[in-house]
């Protein structure tokens, strides 16, 4: 199993800008598949983003498209989240998650079996 360990959440002005970190321990060799959630108060945990393993391939939910970039290092088994432009409305703690399933269709909560503990963005207007 891998361990996530996020890092980089704050509070921010809107139209500022975040950088989140992931970094990831245990069984690193295996070729995860590693994503950003998020959960706002009284929410349910929402996809954010996905790469797949080469970082070739991205996914990003339709409200932060553009805005939200995903990258990994897997030298130094890290996923980042550049989040530009940011609003009221992207305030949440954001999750590092991670599975073995491939690709970058998986946007649901149970398709990802290991869990970072979260990250605080508040993002004021």
């Amino acid at each position: 199993q891998v361990q996530l360990v996020e890092s980089g959440g704050g509070l921010v002005q809107a139209g500022g800008s975040l950088r989140l970190s992931c970094a990831a321990s245990g069984r690193t060799s295996s070729k995860y598949t590693l994503a950003w959630f998020r959960q706002a108060p009284g929410k349910q945990r929402e996809f954010v983003a996905v790469i797949a393993w080469s970082g070739g391939a991205t996914n990003y939910a339709s409200s932060v498209k553009d805005r939200f970039a995903i990258s990994r290092d897997n030298a130094k088994n890290t996923v980042y989240l550049e989040m530009n432009s940011l609003k009221p409305d992207d305030t949440a703690v954001y999750y590092c998650a991670a599975n073995l399933l491939g690709g970058t269709t998986r946007t649901s909560v149970a398709d990802y079996n290991a869990w970072g503990q979260g990250t605080q963005v508040t993002v004021s207007s």
